[in-house]
């Protein structure tokens, strides 16, 4: 079954609280996503670790009944 574009929204913002989540559904399908994700947790942080965090934000989904997202991490411009 298909993950809710919801529920990625919901596992990223519980493990990182101050995050501003866009997500896409690419194909129409709910296997195939386009995540936009802000935090400021991401200041200082090479983005291979940025989406460390938000890959294990999604607790072992990703691969499996999130099939793909596309990824991209910002730091927000205060």
């Amino acid at each position: 079954m298909p993950m809710k574009a919801e529920d990625i929204e919901a596992m990223i913002k519980t493990a990182i609280p101050d995050a501003v989540v866009v997500i896409k559904d690419l194909a129409g399908d709910g296997d195939h996503y386009a995540a936009t994700v802000t935090s400021a947790a991401f200041k200082g942080m090479p983005r291979v670790r940025q989406h460390q965090m938000v890959y294990d934000a999604l607790k072992g989904n990703m691969g499996g009944v999130l099939h793909a997202l596309a990824l991209t991490t910002l730091v927000p411009q205060n």
